[in-house]
């Protein structure tokens, strides 16, 4: 049988091929945990990939009595982080067998209309990135439990993955201090993020460990815009050997805007140094020395705590990720 025309197939169809009933097939492609045994699970599987069938989402949510959706809330997406984090993200939650709702919560304010107004949005799980929102609002605010925290603003009933950033710090400061720099400016993001004030600190105690003196700070969005129009404040006349940004969306911005400080991409007057181990920093255009976190593992934990709801049933400890720097041509 063909696959030219993947709107008609049908779960009859993945059955006849894997050659097995439509009711095996039905409990394979469950994303519900049903009785099937691994041998025609696989042979199911393997059928639906290459009828390139895709299971209805809105029939399983009529017979598993869910709805199959997750609400991904953020502030907003702007800067190439979060395109490399939610690329990812959207794709393993959907071949999970679930779609995606972004939220927009951009500020405490927002999050109050939303209780003030009652509104409650018919999901089976929430993914937390938005500054403004704890734990305790965001259960209240989906009326369930299934809530999972990636801002820092958790509790005991919450489950979070946090990366462990402190570790990739102070290796990147470390690396700086060996190579001679002792005067540095920090580019940082918002305020109102928990985990940018968490990180801010662990670049000082770093800065202090390694006898760094920080001789300018100035506060951006994490965008490259905001790097842009930082650089002449944070460099200037008088640069100092090392400027640290904790996007490396704004370390791109500022390379760019201070192009003459780097002749063939090489440090000339002050090293650079990025945050978020972007897949943008892998080119000759911008060498950019980072700290990342495996995105693919980050991404697993989240996704294996939305598919095991019983996960949410007991006071949880967060899973953390640990962080490393990945030195670049720049450093």
């Amino acid at each position: 049988m063909g696959n030219d025309d993947t709107r008609s197939l049908t779960i009859a169809d993945v059955a006849a091929r894997a050659g097995v009933s439509r009711a095996v097939a039905s409990r394979a492609l469950s994303p519900q945990p049903r009785p099937v045994s691994a041998d025609k699970r696989e042979r199911v599987l393997k059928a639906a990939a290459e009828l390139g069938f895709k299971p209805n989402v809105l029939a399983q949510s009529l017979t598993s009595k869910s709805v199959n959706l997750v609400a991904v809330v953020v502030n907003h997406i702007h800067d190439l982080s979060d395109l490399d984090l939610f690329d990812l993200l959207i794709d393993r939650i959907q071949a999970a067998g679930k779609q995606v709702i972004l939220l927009r919560v951009g500020s405490v304010d927002r999050v109050g209309e939303f209780l003030r107004r009652g509104i409650a949005y018919h999901v089976d799980a929430a993914v937390v990135f938005s500054d403004f929102a704890d734990a305790a609002t965001m259960r209240e605010m989906f009326r369930s439990d299934h809530v999972v925290m990636l801002n820092g603003r958790h509790d005991r009933l919450s489950p979070a993955v946090i990366p462990d950033e402190a570790a990739g710090i102070e290796q990147a400061v470390a690396d700086a201090a060996a190579k001679g720099v002792r005067t540095a400016a920090l580019l940082t993001g918002r305020p109102s993020s928990e985990v940018e004030r968490i990180r801010i600190a662990a670049y000082r105690a770093s800065f202090t460990r390694h006898d760094i003196s920080v001789l300018r700070e100035a506060q951006g969005d994490y965008s490259y815009e905001s790097g842009h129009a930082a650089a002449e404040v944070l460099v200037g006349k008088n640069p100092p050997q090392a400027l640290f940004c904790t996007s490396d969306a704004m370390a791109m911005g500022v390379l760019d805007a201070r192009r003459a400080d780097f002749p063939g991409n090489r440090p000339e007057r002050f090293r650079l140094y990025g945050f978020d181990n972007l897949s943008l920093t892998g080119f000759d255009a911008y060498p950019i020395a980072s700290i990342g976190y495996d995105k693919t593992r980050y991404v697993e934990e989240i996704v294996n705590m939305l598919t095991r709801p019983q996960a949410f049933s007991q006071p949880h400890e967060p899973v953390w990720i640990p962080t490393a720097f990945y030195p670049r041509a720049t450093a």
